[in-house]
């Protein structure tokens, strides 16, 4: 990969670059960048799993919780592309990737520390623990949480960057180390579900429960500690034993450099060809369905399944216990499922005709939130005052429902972008602008369903249902589109690339 020359440069002391072809770097050496995947899912996982319950115990009601996951879609439309813009450039005598590597990390672990003391540092200023509201907790954690989703946005993109460029452009390194990347986001989500589903953490640490963090929150904390040690275990392993190589800069010659990263995003629509029209539109409607169970699914058992309310008993907290669960289990149903995408394609016929199956499953999956959720009401009807939690039976059939839900989510991490190589390569337009406008069909969304799903979900009566049922309904029009709308591409040309995460 070259890195462009700034315009302020004279000719003079550009240096020509190598034309001796590079040899890519010995496997060990990917798998340890790899890793690094594994200590950022991590903190991704305690974030589905446990914020917005926490949010909700500083204070912030349900209606406005939604809000603060705004961070994650903006950033991931703007940070990554600008931190990648900027690694391609960087003369940095540590390297391209690694300055930005670690300076993400060093962003995590600050940000850790004020989202895992945001109750203490907001009792410190002066909240008062009797009051249902903690005004200066919440600011706390909301800059500590915008830091947080930031700084991993730094440390993704570099990431890949960083494998491609110990990969050399051969392209069988480069699906290995592709596929490790993968694998290390799997290891990352089951670590941070299984963490964030036992409740006894925070007696490793007992420094963790104060007067204003209880045993929920110094769980909380303890989960952020373990992950903050595993993130710095793996990049300083990466950072230390991989060296990077330091290429010369030289003048491209084609005028691009001039031309700002969104300016060539936004300038790729008018390029766009009907494929990929559809492509964004069944991708826009498959994450309108994701987003809202990705963000509510642990509060859904917490308040719809266990019949919980937050800061009072413990059904709240045993249902978010459980879907944190049932998160760990949709991480390896995941896992496996991801495996066998391609084989699975070729047996229905297609690409298209797996992505239209599986988000017609999605579908079936969200409406029958609604089922187990009259379930659970109808059981806690008839017994006594508080109900006790669920019996076996509800919690069986709610854990098999997070299980299921790894089915559609596999291929949603990996055709698309199949597709949109594709569609790309048929067009002659290039792979990562392509990639690029892709990512808006799925960050937009996210944005959309952070600002409306609370407000819509308190005009009926303030619980989950209604967004899971628009999102049945979406994930239904998507299987509808993929199926009569979508171009098949040809047989040889389908095969599925790497998942990559969203957020």
């Amino acid at each position: 990969m070259e890195v462009e020359l700034s315009r302020n440069k004279p000719p003079h002391e550009v240096a020509a670059t190598s034309s001796s072809p590079r040899q890519p770097r010995p496997l060990r050496k990917i798998i340890t960048v790899a890793a690094i995947a594994a200590g950022i899912q991590f903190g991704w996982a305690l974030q589905l799993s446990l914020l917005t319950p926490y949010v909700q115990l500083l204070g912030i009601p349900h209606t406005y919780s939604a809000f603060i996951w705004l961070c994650g879609p903006i950033s991931g439309v703007l940070v990554q592309p600008i931190v990648g813009y900027h690694s391609d450039r960087c003369t940095s005598r540590f390297g391209r990737r690694r300055p930005f590597i670690a300076a993400g990390s060093i962003s995590v672990a600050i940000s850790v520390f004020l989202i895992g003391y945001a109750a203490d540092l907001g009792h410190l200023f002066g909240d008062h623990l009797d009051k249902p509201s903690r005004p200066r907790a919440i600011v706390i954690f909301v800059i500590g949480f915008w830091i947080l989703d930031v700084a991993n946005n730094m440390l993704q993109g570099p990431c890949r960057a960083l494998l491609a460029d110990l990969s050399c452009g051969d392209q069988s390194r480069t699906r290995s180390a592709n596929s490790f990347f993968s694998f290390f986001m799997a290891v990352g989500n089951v670590l941070g579900y299984a963490a964030g589903s036992y409740s006894g953490l925070h007696k490793i640490f007992p420094f963790t429960a104060t007067n204003a963090c209880d045993v929920y929150c110094a769980n909380l904390k303890s989960c952020f500690f373990l992950s903050i040690f595993l993130l710095v275990v793996v990049v300083v392993l990466a950072i230390v034993t991989v060296k990077e190589e330091t290429l010369q800069p030289v003048i491209s010659g084609s005028g691009e450099e001039g031309v700002p990263f969104f300016g060539q995003i936004f300038g790729a629509f008018k390029e766009l060809k009907r494929p990929m029209w559809i492509l964004l539109l069944v991708t826009c409607l498959n994450w309108i369905a994701w987003f809202p169970f990705l963000l509510f699914d642990t509060d859904w058992m917490g308040k719809e399944v266990y019949g919980g309310t937050v800061g009072k008993g413990k059904n709240y907290d045993k249902g978010v216990h459980a879907g944190a669960l049932g998160l760990l289990l949709n991480s390896v149903v995941l896992g496996f499922m991801s495996l066998g995408v391609e084989a699975l394609s070729r047996g229905l016929g297609g690409v298209k005709r797996l992505w239209g199956v599986v988000n017609f499953l999605l579908a079936i999956c969200l409406g029958l939130t609604v089922l187990i959720t009259k379930l659970a009401e109808a059981w806690r009807h008839r017994q006594v005052q508080p109900p006790p939690p669920p019996p076996p039976g509800i919690k069986a059939g709610a854990l098999a429902l997070f299980a299921a839900l790894g089915i559609p989510l596999a291929v949603t991490y990996s055709i698309p972008f199949a597709l949109a190589s594709i569609f790309s390569n048929d067009s002659g337009a290039g792979q990562g602008l392509s990639l690029g406008v892709l990512n808006l069909a799925i960050v937009i969304p996210q944005m959309v369903v952070s600002v409306l799903s609370g407000p819509f979900d308190a005009l009926f009566g303030g619980g989950n249902l209604p967004a899971f049922v628009v999102a049945a309904v979406s994930a239904a029009a998507s299987g509808i589109c993929a199926f009569t709308m979508l171009p098949s591409p040809s047989p040889d040309a389908t095969k599925i690339v790497a998942p990559g995460g969203f957020h």
